[in-house]
């Protein structure tokens, strides 16, 4: 795809802002001209880009599970800059364990950051798009809001699930108002991500099937995956594109686990058609 480069200049808010693609967005954003209230539940975090860009960056700081700090963090956009265009729902998280093995309270959190906290942010920014008559929100899904490819991130696809549904739905009320929707997939990314994560000891169980996630996560410090910077200018790019997507992989692996994910589905569709259609006589 040939990324625009005379694109007008936007206001962009981008939770989540402190960190892997966040970051990378909230970074090249502005160094295309853009303006960003870039969020982090500590907003010092951020504030470094605020000192190089003093008059386009704003930082915030946010939980996005805080309705009304989702509020104040749309209020911030308009306020500072006048406007609100482009709405990035980037702020997530994920544990490794089992669904038998995850607390609900532990459960319960992963939704209120990956799905609700998006749902906050997004019925925060509702109105002053609709009434600009314009803007575009983007949920940065995951693959696993389309496959539950593997043992041990049963709440995080349950929100990822839920957010592309969502996002769906969305989508389809805002058309007549000018607004847009894109649901970015992203795979591997070259990210710290597992220096957030908590991996619990799995019970018996499920030890051998978990063994692989553990293995792949046990290195706080381990980067793999596509380039942040690279997906961000990815994302700029869809943000100038008359008729952008609805849902983006993004990643040629994403894309790739996708479409195979997709054929296995129709697959089985097809193996039990008759007896869907048995219910009709």
């Amino acid at each position: 795809m040939q990324l625009l480069t005379n694109a007008k200049t936007r206001t962009l808010l981008v939770t989540g802002g402190s960190r892997g693609l966040g970051r990378a967005l909230a970074e090249a954003a502005l160094a295309r001209g853009h303006q960003v209230v870039v969020t982090a539940r500590d907003a010092a975090k951020v504030r470094d880009l605020v000192d190089e860009h003093p008059a386009a960056a704003r930082a915030v700081t946010l939980d996005v599970t805080d309705p009304r700090a989702a509020d104040a963090a749309v209020r911030t956009a308009v306020e500072e800059f006048g406007r609100l265009d482009v709405l990035v729902n980037n702020a997530g998280y994920s544990d490794i364990a089992s669904i038998e093995d995850t607390g609900l309270d532990d459960f319960r959190a992963q939704v209120e950051t990956n799905l609700w906290g998006a749902v906050h942010l997004t019925k925060a920014a509702l109105p002053v798009l609709r009434e600009q008559r314009g803007g575009h929100v983007v949920q940065v899904s995951s693959v696993s809001g389309r496959l539950a490819p593997a043992v041990g991130l049963g709440a995080y696809v349950t929100a990822k699930f839920a957010l592309e549904g969502f996002s769906e739905a969305l989508a389809a009320e805002v058309a007549p108002f000018g607004v847009k929707v894109t649901i970015v997939e992203p795979g591997s990314m070259a990210t710290t991500l597992a220096s957030s994560m908590r991996l619990p000891r799995p019970s018996a169980p499920y030890a051998e099937a978990m063994e692989p996630m553990l293995r792949r996560y046990g290195d706080p410090h381990a980067a793999y995956g596509v380039s942040p910077r690279r997906a961000a200018e990815v994302l700029l790019g869809v943000l100038d594109l008359p008729d952008p997507p609805l849902r983006l992989p993004l990643s040629g692996a994403a894309f790739d686990r996708i479409r195979e994910g997709e054929q296995r589905k129709i697959a089985e569709l097809d193996r039990w058609e008759d007896l869907s259609r048995s219910a009709d006589t």
